[in-house]
């Protein structure tokens, strides 16, 4: 004998049953399993309701489970994105072989999308910005809070892509955040330092606090053939933007790409909604980040302290070749004593900028009151020797001296310590050249 839901198999209706105590999707009717491309219920083994469904990555906090009871059905209206339509939905419970299931049987109500839309949509707009917010609130950065509700926007939307553009130093647009569904190609790579010119009467509109609808990338062909164009190669058809504004003043923008074309007021909406949280997100990540740099980082010389050294040997690989070069900045005791401590940090400055403009580029670090170090992976040993040739005549040009002792390995999977160590010898072999030939210079 078969199950009881069974008899939804052909109903003109979408159908789904589900396990109330672990979520399970262990029914769908065909209507249903056309709806989702599936041949049958075992393709979704392993998935809950909620992500199936709702695109949720845990039990929806407006879950209607706590309101069913066996023997009565609870009746509720909502418009589906998926269905792009109203439904009339009608749930029970049932158990079968001492387990419970929730049964759930929608309609089409195309009496609700003729009536009253406009109050759905809000409604729904209003439950769908909620739910996005406390998924993406539990996450642990902001980074990740940001990549959550992109992702969560692009599958509630059915848009094929959903991006954050920030504004850059140099007036163009980076492309920082973006989300693809399944099959679609990532354009992050491609859209960074974007023009001005090619976002600039989005800009324009933007001042004027309104936001952009393309319908049809066809209409902007002649009056913006540079945005088309661009636009085009990414195979963009449709898409909806929204400014972003920080503290009054135009960031950047966000968007989606390629939404159902009735919904893009709607799609509008959402963004509009989730503008405010993609900010904070924002403003936490920038948080975040100078909480690091401060964390990371030596105050005075602005080279990295002893925890980032240690984070950037962690991505050395075993099999790089690795230059370690020891600095001590010779004198540095004498004139704090006789010309005080600032004289002595202007000292230290010079010697980091020294360092900096010989070895920019690799791992620069003060790791003790007068104690420099540059870590070079995948440098050769002849271009190690030319740099610290090039550190010691750069000396003269910041008026500091500099004991230098360089140590160069062929691959690093002889560890940090023994290379160090012996990088530490050799300055202090040549710390005592230098005081002996300056001594010989006294005598003479």
């Amino acid at each position: 004998m078969g199950r009881i839901w069974e008899f939804f198999d052909d109903v003109d209706a979408l159908s789904y049953v589900t396990d109330i105590d672990t979520y399970d999707i262990v029914y769908l009717n065909k209507k249903a399993l056309s709806l989702f491309d599936l041949q049958s219920v075992e393709e979704l083994s392993g998935k809950k309701c909620y992500e199936v469904l709702y695109n949720s990555s845990e039990p929806c906090s407006g879950c209607n489970i706590p309101k069913l009871s066996e023997g009565n059905i609870l009746n509720g209206r909502y418009y589906s994105m998926r269905q792009n339509d109203y439904l009339t939905v009608k749930n029970t419970i049932v158990t079968e072989q001492g387990r419970r299931y929730r049964v759930e049987l929608a309609l089409y109500d195309k009496t609700a999308k003729q009536q009253d839309s406009e109050v759905h949509d809000f409604q729904n707009l209003e439950a769908l910005a909620n739910e996005g917010l406390r998924i993406a609130l539990k996450a642990p950065t902001p980074d990740q809070s940001l990549d959550i509700i992109l992702e969560y926007i692009g599958k509630a939307l059915h848009a094929e892509r959903t991006y954050i553009f920030e504004q850059n130093a140099q007036g163009g647009d980076d492309n920082t955040y973006e989300w693809v569904a399944k099959g679609i190609t990532p354009e992050k790579e491609n859209l960074q330092d974007v023009p001005p010119e090619v976002c600039a009467s989005w800009y324009r509109l933007f001042r004027e606090n309104k936001s952009i609808r393309i319908r049809d990338v066809e209409d902007i062909r002649e009056s913006e053939p540079l945005q088309y164009e661009i636009l085009k190669q990414q195979n963009i058809h449709s898409l909806v933007v929204v400014p972003l504004y920080e503290d009054g003043k135009i960031i950047g923008f966000y968007g989606v790409d390629n939404p159902p074309g009735a919904r893009l007021a709607y799609a509008q909406n959402m963004l509009q909604i989730m503008a405010h949280f993609i900010i904070s997100s924002i403003r936490g990540r920038k948080l975040v980040s100078q909480l690091q740099l401060m964390s990371y980082t030596d105050q005075l010389t602005r080279l990295g302290n002893r925890f980032a050294m240690d984070r950037y040997i962690e991505q050395i690989s075993a099999s790089d070749t690795l230059g370690v070069v020891y600095c001590d900045i010779t004198g540095l005791k004498k004139i704090n004593d006789t010309q005080g401590h600032e004289a002595g940090d202007r000292l230290i400055e010079q010697a980091a900028l020294s360092l900096r403009s010989v070895f920019g580029g690799f791992g620069l670090f003060r790791i003790g009151g007068d104690e420099l170090l540059a870590l070079c992976p995948r440098i050769t040993e002849e271009a190690l020797r030319e740099k610290v040739l090039r550190l010691k005549e750069n000396m003269q040009a910041h008026a500091v001296t500099i004991a230098v002792g360089a140590v160069w390995e062929k691959d690093f999977s002889t560890g940090i310590d023994q290379l160090l160590s012996e990088a530490d010898k050799r300055m202090y072999e040549d710390k005592r050249a230098y005081y002996e030939h300056a001594e010989a210079d006294r005598r003479s």
